[in-house]
Order: structure tokens, then sequence, then C-alpha cells
């Protein structure tokens, strides 16, 4: 009926050659409308950003937020702010970079004038060198600060950690760098380098810490040396550091700890505070610190940070300065009896002000100890009153570590009293496992017992407590000599020798190696070339020595008769003679002049049980008689 085909019916085949490409063709049209749908699209979107200049928005907000940030860091160094308002700073700028250009789309249509590639190129260039000129200009924070007193160079070349190194500090390790004195009053160093020592010896009394010790943490004093750099030689995974300024009766100390690992600050914090609240302040760092590492901080854990210490400001101060006595340089002019006579002095002064100061009997007990050692005339009263001021400090402070290890030290040294000795140093170990001092006290008695193991076990703890401080590998090295270890003690020696090698007790050491181990021409060839006042007393005794080891007896006898020249008769070196008299064989006089040192009570009659050099007269009776006296530990 003529009724047109339903829609979609076939009509018979196409032509011949064109089944494939009809389809195509028919569909050519839609897919060119479609591609210039979207590509109107993207150039309408593309339009509009240039139009509402989104892109030199962003930049110039980019590089304003760069100079913002570094001009933001050198006012809080310059005026002391808190850290924590560089990082509202950072945060604050973050949050506007999404911000602007949003606002820029909305509004940026706004501006009259467009801003030319070039123009937009100059703008940042010089915002960038601005703020590149900013970070470059001296910033007063402590780790700079520590550069501005003029220091010799390192004795070694820090060398940057490679890349390809892991750097994976023990968990829980800290140092705790010298504070830098920012009142303008170099007098007031001591200051600033006590807060910084107390705040060490806090955090080590608790369990979960490692800390440097002060010696390493303090060898980077006035060095331009970077913190990466100090925690790569130290192995610490954080370091806190601060500055001190005193005026008058107002201490003001900023404090911030660093994560060594990301180089991220952990936490910062500074304090202005009468001088009488100082005390109180140290407690709140050291809490704080504790807190960020994640320490123990629960019961008597958190006690620990004010055991041994004082509540009087003054004493406090008496104490710093006692400890500068002891251990700085000596000035011109000052002599080492009248140094630790104005330690005494001050340490004085403390306990009057404070009787109940712990620290302060402690310190002085061990100033007096080495007082009687190096003055004979006063020997015996010396040694009462540090055997008193050494008791003192424990029964004010029995939880505290460094009072039982110095009552354990003036035990064995001043009155050979080992057993108790032992038992003082096994108490001063629990309560103080994290202190050098401790460590190194006991790893020197243990040696002189003869007990090796306990004795490389303290060793190795010292060197990783204090891996900066070369008299840590010297006594290490001399402790392992008397085990008879040589070739660790040579090791050690080495290390001392890279970390100072103009030390005068380096030869000295090397020398009583060289001899120990059997080296007799090189302890000779080492010993004839010491020509300093230092060692020239040595120099005879190692030269009496090597001469008989070489078979030059002649020579052996002439070297100990110079030696007893300056030495004298009497019997300040009765311990000395008696050794040599013994390789010398001649066991009479050895043993004479054995019995003259246990008699006055010689310092070197601690060493009985392990120098090689009475070897030759051990299975004499009287030498037994003596050993026995003197009750060594078994």
């Amino acid at each position: 009926m003529g009724d047109k085909p339903t829609e979609g019916a076939a009509k018979g085949p196409p032509p011949s050659g064109f089944g494939t490409i009809a389809p195509a063709s028919l569909s050519a049209p839609v897919a060119h409308a479609t591609h210039g749908a979207e590509a109107s699209w993207w150039g309408s979107v593309w339009r509009r950003i240039k139009e509402h200049k989104i892109a030199e928005w962003t930049i110039a907000y980019v590089a304003f937020a760069f100079v913002a940030l570094h001009g933001a860091t050198l006012l809080s160094d310059a005026l002391e702010w808190p850290h924590v308002i560089v990082r509202v700073v950072t945060f604050v700028l973050i949050l506007g970079l999404p911000i602007v250009p949003i606002l820029a789309w909305y509004h940026g249509v706004r501006a009259l004038k467009r801003v030319s590639g070039s123009e937009l190129i100059i703008i940042a260039l010089l915002l960038a060198i601005g703020g590149s000129l900013l970070w470059l200009f001296p910033h007063p924070t402590a780790e700079r600060a520590r550069t501005e007193t003029p220091s010799p160079p390192a004795t070694i070349n820090p060398r940057p950690p490679s890349s390809a190194e892991i750097f994976a500090p023990p968990p829980h390790s800290i140092a705790v760098l010298p504070f830098v004195n920012m009142s303008g009053d170099a007098k007031q160093d001591y200051f600033a380098d006590g807060i910084s020592e107390e705040l060490l010896n806090a955090l080590s009394r608790l369990n979960d810490l490692q800390v440097v010790a002060r010696t390493s943490s303090f060898s980077f004093k006035g060095k331009d040396v970077d913190i990466s750099t100090i925690a790569h030689k130290l192995n610490v995974g954080a370091v806190l550091e601060g500055s001190v300024r005193r005026a008058g009766n107002t201490v003001r100390i900023t404090a911030q700890l660093i994560n060594t690992v990301s180089g991220f600050h952990l936490w910062s914090e500074t304090y202005d505070r009468p001088f009488s609240d100082i005390l109180s302040v140290q407690t709140e760092v050291a809490t704080a610190v504790a807190k960020e590492l994640q320490a123990k901080m629960l019961g008597d854990e958190s006690a620990k940070l004010e055991i041994g210490g004082t509540k009087n400001p003054g004493a406090y101060d008496a104490y710093l300065r006692a400890d500068r006595e002891i251990r700085d340089p000596p000035n011109s002019g000052a002599t080492f009896d009248s140094r630790r006579r104005a330690a005494l002095a001050a340490l004085d002064e403390a306990i009057k002000l404070d009787p109940g100061y712990a620290a302060a009997y402690a310190q002085r007990s061990g100033v007096l100890e080495v007082m009687s050692i190096n003055t004979s005339s006063e020997h015996e009263n010396l040694a009462k009153q540090a055997l008193a001021s050494a008791e003192r400090a424990v029964a004010l402070a029995p939880d505290y570590g460094e009072a039982h290890a110095a009552l354990a030290r003036i035990l064995s040294v001043l009155y050979f009293d080992f057993a108790g000795a032992e038992s003082e140093y096994e108490r001063a170990l629990a309560l103080a496992p994290g202190s050098a001092e401790v460590q190194w006290l006991f790893a020197s008695f243990a040696a002189k017992m003869g007990h090796v193991e306990p004795a490389l076990a303290a060793t190795r703890r010292v060197a990783s407590l204090d891996p900066q401080n070369y008299s840590s590998y010297l006594r290490q090295a001399g402790d392992l000599s008397l085990l008879r270890r040589f070739d660790e003690a040579q090791v050690a020696l080495q290390h001392a020798r890279a970390l100072k090698p103009e030390l005068v007790g380096l030869d000295l050491e090397q020398a009583r190696i060289f001899l120990a181990s059997g080296q007799a021409e090189q302890a000779r060839q080492l010993c004839e070339s010491l020509e300093t006042p230092t060692e020239e007393n040595f120099r005879h005794y190692c030269l009496a020595l090597a001469y008989h080891a070489l078979g030059k007896q002649a020579d052996a006898k002439g070297e100990l008769e110079r030696y007893k020249a300056l030495k004298g008769e009497g019997d300040d070196a009765a311990f000395d003679y008696a050794q040599i008299y013994a390789q010398l064989g001649d066991k009479a006089q050895a043993l004479q002049w054995l019995s003259k040192a246990e008699r006055v009570h010689d310092s070197g009659m601690t060493y009985l049980k392990v120098y090689w050099q009475l070897d030759p007269i051990r299975n004499e009776p009287q030498f037994k008689a003596i050993e026995a006296r003197m009750k060594f530990p078994p």
C-alpha cells in the first residue's frame, strides 16, 4: 500500500567497496562537533584564567610568602620570640596558598592593568633574591652564636654524612649543647655552661634516655659546626640547644629541641624568670624535653631530676663557680693548687648557704681527694675531710648515684677499702647508669681489681656516652693495658690521638703500652724523644725499664739513679722504685720499697694486683703478705 519502510530496516547490500566507509563518513561531522565543543570549553577556561590573572597572583603570593617566612624567622631570632610564632606564620601562609587563586578567579577581572610575563618574572626574581638575602643575614640563634667566640679549628675536619649512609642513632638519645651566653659579659659564661651541664645531668638520671657526656657535647663550643654534623659525630637522635641572658636579677632562657634525623624542631620555649626561680626552670625544661622524647616521667622518675640539687640560687651560683675552676683551663698565673683552693672556697660557700646541698659535698670530696694525693704534708687531714664530705653527700641524697661514686673513689684510692668501694660502685651504677663519669670511675676500679668483663663493659659504655672526649679513649687505653689487652689498648689510643694529636699524655701512654707488650726497642726510641719538663720524670722511669729489657743493665741502672735524683730518696716515689727494682732483678730492694709504699698509703698501691712490672716478685712471701693485707676482692 506504499507504506514507508520501518526505520532501520535493511535496504539491500551497499555498493561494492563502500561497506565500511559509509558509517565512518556519516559519523565524522558528529566527532568534529564534539572536539570543537571541548576545545571551546578549554579555551574559555584558559581565557578566563588569563583574564583574571590567576597564575600571576599565585606566583606573586608564593614569592611574597617566601620573603615573609624568612623575615619572620629573622625577627624571631633577633627578638628571641618563641619558635611557635614562626610555626603559626608558616601555617597561615600555607592556608593562603589555595585561597589566592580562588579570590583571583572571582575578583581578578577587576584589575585595570594586566601584569606582563616579563614584569612578573622580574618581580618574582626580586622577591626571591630579597628573601635569600634575609636568609643569609646572620641569625643570632644558639647554633650560630656558637661561632661568636674565636676558636682554633677542630682537630678532625667534619665529614658531611653521605647521602648513601643511613643515620640511625639509638632511640631516646640526646646531646645537650652548651647554651650561649647572650648577656654581653664573658664573665657570665660559667653560668650559661652551668645551666647546660645541670640540664644534662638531670636528663642523664632518666633510665630511658641516653645522654651524651658533657665533654663531648661541649667539644663543639665556639666552633662553626652544623647540627647535622654534631649529631652524626655524637650519634644522637636529638639535640637540645639554647641561650641564656642574665641581667641583674632577671634571667631569660631560650631552649629548643631538634630532631636530628628529620631536622625538624620538636619543641621550643622561652622563659623569663627572676634569678630566684632559675632552678625550677631547669626542671621545667628537663621535664618538657623528656616528654617530647617520650621518656618515662612517672613517679620517682620525675623526682630524679632534682636529686642532689639545691633550691638556693646563691648556693647554685657558687657551685657553678667552683665547677668552672675545676674544669676550665687555668688563667694566666693560676696554678693547679690555686685553682683547687678557689674551687674549695666556692664549694664551702655553697654548703654554707645550703647545708643540704648533696652535689656540693660530692664535688668537694673530689677536690679534697686530688689535693690529698698531691700534698703529702696535709695528706691525712685532707683525706679525712674528703671521706667526711663524700659520706655526707650520700647521707643527704641516698639515691644520688654520683655521691656513691665519689665515696667509692675515696674508699678505694685513699683508704684501700676495696670491698666497701665495690659495694658503693654497684649502688652508683644502679642509680646513674647514664653517667659517663660514674662508668669511667668504675671501669678504672674494675681494671685495677683485675675484673676483666665488668671493666671492658664499662670502658665501652664510656666511649658510647662520651665519643668526642679524647680522655675517654686515653683512659680506656690505660685500663685495657692493665688488663693486658694491648691490641685493643692501641686502637683506643689511636682514637685519642685522632681527637687531640698534640696531647703530651699520648706519648706517655704509648710508651707504657710498648713496655707492657714487650716492644722494648720502640719504647726506648719513644722515651728518648721525650723532652718537656712534664715528661722528664717518666722519661727516666721508662728508659730504666726499656734498657733492662734490651739487656743494657748499666744504662738501666744509670736511668734509675737519674730518676731517684729527680724524685728524691723519700717515700713519694716508693711504688715506682719498687717496680723498677723488681724488673732489674733486685727483689730485696723491690720489696723494701713496696713496704714503704704500703706504709705511706701510696695511691699506686691500688695497682698492685695487675701491674706487670711486679710480676718477678709476686710469688715472694713478703709480696703475698702485703697483697693479703690490701684485701682485694676476689
